[in-house]
Parts: C-alpha cells; sequence; structure tokens
C-alpha cells in the first residue's frame, strides 16, 4: 500500500487543477462570453452574476496555481451552496430535477479541498503552506 499512496498526493493536485479549469470557464462565459454561444453571455460586474464571475475567475486562477488554496476554496464552497439554494432548490426539491447537481459537487469538491490543502503541485507547497 505504501507506493500507492504516494499518488493520492499528486491525485489531490490534479483534482483541484481540472476543478480550477472547469470553474473558470463558467466565469468566462459570464464575463467575456466566451466561448461564443456557450451563454448567458456578459454580465455586469456590478450585482449578484458579476461577482460570481469574478469569484469563478479570480478564485479559479488562484486554485489553478495552488495559491491560498484552503482560503479561496472555502469561500468558493460558500459561493457554491449559495447558488444551489437560491439558483436550484426553489425550482424543485430533487437536485436531478432542479439542475443543482454540479452546483451541489462543485460545493463538496471545494469543501473538501479546503480541509485537504492543494497537493505537491502548488504555489502553497512551494511556499511551504
Amino acid at each position: 500500500m505504501g507506493s500507492h499512496s504516494s499518488w493520492a498526493t499528486y491525485l489531490l493536485s490534479v483534482l483541484r487543477i481540472v476543478l480550477a479549469l472547469l470553474f473558470i470557464a463558467h466565469g468566462l462565459v459570464k464575463l467575456f462570453g466566451f466561448p461564443a454561444g456557450a451563454a448567458p453571455g456578459q454580465v455586469p460586474i456590478v450585482g449578484i452574476y458579476g461577482l460570481a464571475a469574478l469569484l469563478e475567475t479570480i478564485g479559479g486562477a488562484a486554485l489553478l496555481l495552488g495559491l491560498f488554496t484552503r482560503p479561496v476554496a472555502f469561500v468558493l464552497s460558500g459561493q457554491m451552496a449559495v447558488a444551489y439554494f437560491m439558483a436550484h432548490a426553489p425550482q424543485d426539491f430533487f437536485p436531478v430535477l432542479n439542475g443543482g447537481e454540479l452546483a451541489i459537487l462543485y460545493c463538496f469538491a471545494f469543501l473538501y479541498l479546503a480541509a485537504a490543502g492543494a497537493g505537491p503541485w502548488s504555489l502553497d507547497a512551494r511556499r511551504g503552506a
């Protein structure tokens, strides 16, 4: 088991990187309408959707680099909890019917990163945090 357990720390970094790339895409769509046709297009910076877009883009970039991973992931976990209860839960009780599965997955994946940290492939690891 010893040789296999060393993979876990590297897979933590891979999980963080993949989550960050996917999350950044949500922010880019909101801020810049990129990629084109992905909807919803540009949102005003001032307001709840603008705040969400900034958190997704800037917070996602911080996670991608593994910089301040624990506090950033905690904030993003909270953002996803708020998104679920504001946008999805009022539509229906069941996540499969209200479209909230992704928000729930992000919420708990970010909560895990807040507890576990960034992993070895990160700026946090380089700075000894």
